[in-house]
């Protein structure tokens, strides 16, 4: 973090003090190395002129000490920039400015007497500032915070880390098992150091959990993703095939400025970094980019004009054509202070970071509630409190789902100022559904949409995962219906009630979908032997067809039933039709019309053809293969020979029409059916 944070400070020319004199060479170098944001470097310069200014010349050893503290300050060197404002105030050449700073250094140091009083000294001087405001309350109040703590607990994660900052994780996978983050350590691209931070210039690594759950160690990732450029602060949309990161390109004569790029993955590799025009602004910094759970919104930390402060949070729509028009989120997120990597829980809430918020010091994290598309200004911000914020920076969250735990960054503890990764967990009762879209006889569906409605208002559209899941947080005594959908698939409806819950639970509901275009199994259809008289075990089964048939009520099908080779084709025929016949009426009895369903026995003129899924459980078959009586007599072993059979003898339905119902006697679509298509 301490890389980007100052990054995103590179734009702010050298201001050439009065008093000075006529700079040496080391004051010249660091200066030009100021203007182009490389504040190691510049600090080391200004602390060479510093040591080579007589003591006598107070004034110009006040100003230098002034440089380097505000240097050290940007790199997060925060004992040696407190000790160079110090050398500015003794000296007398400490402005209000330099003042409110070493006060925000002292809260981010624990001095809390210390810095209430320099806040209160500026309160008394006449500055009113809201950041003065801010500081004073978090001077009284930071102790107090921490006594309380909170239901967080913290856990530095040592395998992740490195002995330079590792900051910005991001959970993915569909299982949460794969890490990306940022790091400094050795093993980056590149060879030269940064003359912003004195570190290497930053890459995104990477993690993966084994079949047992356990954390692989931290590997580089062999793709064009990275570079000898800093890279950094990634974000993954919620399909996990789009990354958005930060990058910062190197210009020996211009200031660094960072811009965000984003990569597509293909299969398990990443393409090269390709730049998001967010604006046409070039001299403004764009990054932390974070994607809403939705995937409509990118939300991105930039300091362009218009803001609230230094670094504002802004969004701007994600379209087909790219980014859309650019928007400031407003407060009471964005404060005349800094506020910085947002990311977004799966439940709405936006988590960013901010120094400009009342807290222990530095980046505290905090929590808008509810945050909507439609109503942004509608929320709560709510400060976490001790463990997850200390008094150094805390940012950077991602959550393992829906559940209040994931991995955040800090740089508490460091003398550095470097960066850590630790996992957080937060203890609350959470209630949450799963579901699987897949089709009905076959494999998942990742194309497959929820639609979930609540009594209490909920209207929301959930998008499936890569296997055909979906996980979403529910409410108690709120009644739910969820309807799973895909272009070319039959609707699917579940219901849910939860009313009470005294710890966590996960309740999981099944979407099966039934194809459009070709036959779909009805499993566990049973007749009495040589009869066509439907056993009572087959009731459950021919219930969810009388479901899927009133939840789809423009569809007729086709209800065949099939046999085996097994005895002539005639008898075979009149059997499987007598069977069709029986499934028809016990659909009638049961409410539907019956010019909406055919029954016809096929008898063994159809044999079955093999899915891959039922290859999968048959070994001595692949997909494609017909179960013809030549096939399954040239099977050797009589065992396979029956499971061929019992493949054959079979209930399915196949839809002939969409449309039963939706057009009057005229031919003119019904109002009733425009309802319903909205």
């Amino acid at each position: 973090m301490r890389k980007f944070v100052t990054l995103l400070y590179s734009v702010v020319a050298a201001v050439l003090l009065a008093g000075c004199g006529s700079p040496d060479i080391a004051m010249k170098k660091g200066d030009k190395l100021y203007a182009m944001g490389e504040y190691y470097n510049a600090a080391d310069q200004y602390k060479k002129a510093y040591a080579k200014t007589p003591a006598k010349d107070k004034p110009t050893r006040g100003q230098r000490a002034l440089k380097m503290a505000d240097c050290y300050r940007r790199i997060n060197y925060t004992q040696k920039a407190i000790a160079a404002y110090n050398n500015a105030v003794r000296f007398k050449q400490a402005d209000t400015t330099a003042l409110l700073h070493l006060g925000q250094l002292q809260l981010k140091n624990g001095n809390y007497r210390e810095a209430g009083k320099l806040f209160q000294a500026l309160r008394d001087s006449g500055l009113q500032s809201q950041l003065v405001v801010n500081g004073m309350e978090s001077a009284r109040m930071a102790p107090e915070w921490r006594q309380q703590g909170s239901k967080y607990t913290i856990k530095r994660q040592e395998l992740f880390n490195s002995r330079r900052s590792d900051y910005s994780p991001m959970l993915g996978g569909d299982e949460y098992d794969q890490l990306y983050f940022t790091s400094t350590r050795n093993q980056a691209q590149g060879d030269e150091l940064s003359g912003i931070t004195g570190t290497k210039n930053a890459d995104i690594f990477f993690a993966q959990k084994d079949d047992k759950g356990k954390w692989g160690k931290p590997q580089t990732i062999d793709s064009e993703l990275n570079s000898e450029l800093d890279e950094g602060a990634c974000t993954l949309t919620p399909d996990g095939k789009t990354m958005y990161l930060t990058q910062c390109k190197t210009d020996p004569s211009y200031p660094r400025y960072a811009t965000i790029v984003k990569a597509q993955r293909s299969d398990a590799s990443w393409s090269k970094p390709t730049e998001v025009t967010v604006s046409k602004d070039t001299l403004s910094a764009f990054a932390h980019p974070t994607v809403s759970p939705d995937g409509q919104w990118l939300y991105f930390t930039s300091n362009m004009p218009g803001g609230y402060g230094g670094y504002d949070i802004w969004r701007a729509a994600l379209t087909d054509n790219g980014v859309g028009a650019v928007e400031n989120v407003g407060e009471p997120i964005n404060t005349s202070g800094d506020e910085m990597f947002p990311t977004f829980r799966p439940n709405g809430d936006l988590y960013f970071s901010s120094n400009g918020h009342p807290g222990f010091g530095g980046l505290d994290i905090y929590i808008a509630h509810d945050v909507s598309n439609e109503m942004r200004n509608d929320f709560s911000i709510e400060h976490p409190g001790y463990p997850l914020n200390s008094q150094g920076d805390d940012f950077g969250m991602t959550f393992e789902g829906l559940h209040n735990r994931g991995y955040f960054s800090s740089n508490r503890g460091d003398a550095r100022g470097w960066d850590h990764i630790y996992s957080f967990e937060k203890s609350e009762v959470l209630v949450t559904v799963k579901g699987w879209v897949y089709e009905q006889d076959g494999y998942e569906l990742p194309a497959g949409q929820v639609y979930m409605v609540g009594n209490d208002g909920t209207n929301q559209r959930i998008s499936v995962k890569g296997d055909g899941s979906f996980t979403q947080e529910i409410e108690l005594g709120v009644d739910y219906v969820l309807l799973g959908t895909c272009r070319g698939y039959l609707n699917h409806k579940e219901e849910l009630r939860v009313d009470t819950a005294t710890v966590s639970n996960e309740y999981v509901l099944q979407f099966p979908l039934a194809n459009i275009s070709a036959p779909v199994l009805i499993e566990n259809i049973f007749y009495d032997f040589d009869k066509a008289t439907l056993r009572p075990e087959s009731q459950t089964a021919l219930n969810e067809l009388v479901k899927l048939l009133e939840e789809n009520p423009n569809i007729t099908i086709e209800l065949s039933a099939h046999t085996d080779y097994k005895g002539s084709a005639q008898y075979n025929e009149r059997l499987s039709q007598r069977r069709a016949e029986s499934v028809v009426n016990y659909l009638i009895d049961h409410g539907i019309a019956a010019d909406r369903l055919t029954p016809k026995g096929y008898g063994k003129g159809k044999p079955k053809t093999i899915k891959r899924k039922v290859a999968e459980r048959y070994p001595f078959l692949k997909e494609g293969d017909v179960l013809t009586e030549e096939f399954v007599m040239a099977l050797k072993d009589p065992e396979q020979q029956e499971q061929c059979n019992q493949l054959n003898r079979r209930t399915e339905f196949l839809v002939l029409r969409t449309t039963y119902g939706m057009f009057d006697d005229d031919g003119r679509l019904k109002n009733d059916a425009k309802s319903d298509d909205k």
